[in-house]
């Protein structure tokens, strides 16, 4: 697995239940503040979801974006509303 990818992995997990942060803060913290998209891809395709909850992962407007589990945004929607 590739540092950035592990990188990324490990900071989505320190995001607490009830918090957000954006795909760019991510990018940013890892130190790849252009990977934006890489980001986006990387929750795409998390395999240890919900170990890595990339449920709490928003767009930079704090819009609810791209969730591939379930029922997508909806389902990201319940999630988030469960943690508070």
């Amino acid at each position: 697995m590739s540092s950035f990818r592990e990188k990324i992995y490990s900071l989505t997990r320190q995001i607490p239940k009830g918090k957000v942060a954006t795909y760019g803060q991510l990018a940013k913290m890892a130190g790849k503040p252009k990977a934006v998209r890489a980001v986006g891809i990387l929750m795409k395709n998390n395999p240890d979801a919900p170990s890595v909850p990339c449920h709490r992962v928003v767009g930079s407007d704090g819009n609810l974006t791209g969730y591939s589990a379930d029922k997508g945004i909806s389902t990201k929607k319940e999630l988030l509303m469960k943690e508070g």
